[in-house]
């Protein structure tokens, strides 16, 4: 796989061949093994942090969720690590990899999508990861949240109109709180990331109408943000159903509900009458 990636994508070959890592830069990975959680972002490489780039690069055992994180993203893995697709392991086969690695004196880099924090497996890693007293760190990464807000241009927060942003999924296969149902949630009226739901359109459109939200409420949807087939548009709740299934939308996919998109109150911070510590 590594050999694989470096003939793929020339110039990524570890840290003697990432100017992020010449002579000058200081190193700042550890020198005592541990598991080092990355979050890789939504599939741009670009969007890794310096960090995470770094330890991908040092790393001796790279193991990372092919299905949602692409090749690109661990094409920085130096020569002779091992790098690994987890797509197709159990929670069991993974830790015995990152236990042995780091037992046997090398850095393992967990990559996950997305940020670690939010919608993946990362708690459950760590606990084994403790009761077997194998160190391990975090490495934040960007959302899609975040990544899906550049992408489309706007912003969750608008002065005077919303304040507030709520970060839930439709439930599924995996439930939800009736305290965090869709719905409930929803009707604060409040900007909204979706993840996790572009399998069920039509419950996304029904929910968000329950909640007493305007069928001409705009709705950002990105899909696969980062990778080669990227696509992202706006739709409305009322043609959300119909929109992501023309687009052919059936996974890895963010819905950012948006009703204040069209607020136009101006930043108080900014204004001229307003003084602040450093503006009189």
């Amino acid at each position: 796989m590594a050999e694989e990636t470096r003939r793929k994508f020339p110039g990524r070959e570890g840290s003697g061949d990432n100017p992020l890592f010449q002579k000058g830069v200081p190193s700042r990975f550890p020198s005592s093994p541990k598991v080092f959680f990355i979050g890789a972002g939504p599939g741009d490489p670009g969007l890794l942090t310096l960090k995470a780039a770094q330890v991908i690069a040092e790393a001796g055992l790279v193991l990372y969720a092919g299905s949602l994180v692409p090749p690109e993203v661990v094409a920085g893995a130096r020569p002779g690590a091992r790098v690994l697709d987890s797509s197709g392991m159990t929670l069991e086969e993974t830790h015995a990899l990152l236990v042995a690695a780091v037992r046997g004196g090398e850095a393992a880099a967990r990559v996950h999508t997305g940020d670690p924090a939010l919608y993946g497996a990362v708690a459950e890693q760590a606990r084994l990861l403790t009761r077997d007293g194998v160190p391990f760190e975090i490495i934040p990464g960007v959302t899609s949240a975040s990544a899906a807000a550049a992408a489309l241009g706007v912003s969750f927060t608008m002065p005077e109109a919303a304040q507030t942003l709520i970060l839930t999924r439709l439930a599924g296969r995996t439930p939800v709180l009736e305290a965090e149902s869709l719905r409930a949630l929803a009707a604060h009226n409040s900007s909204m990331a979706i993840y996790l739901s572009a399998g069920d359109p039509e419950g996304l459109e029904r929910e968000l109408l329950a909640a007493g939200l305007s069928p001409d409420t705009p709705v950002g949807v990105a899909c696969r943000l980062g990778w080669p087939d990227e696509q992202t548009f706006f739709s409305t709740i009322a043609t959300l159903a119909a929109d992501v299934h023309a687009h052919g939308i059936t996974r890895q996919t963010i819905f950012l509900v948006l009703p204040h998109h069209d607020a136009k109150a101006r930043s108080r911070l900014y204004a001229p009458d307003f003084a602040h510590g450093f503006r009189p």
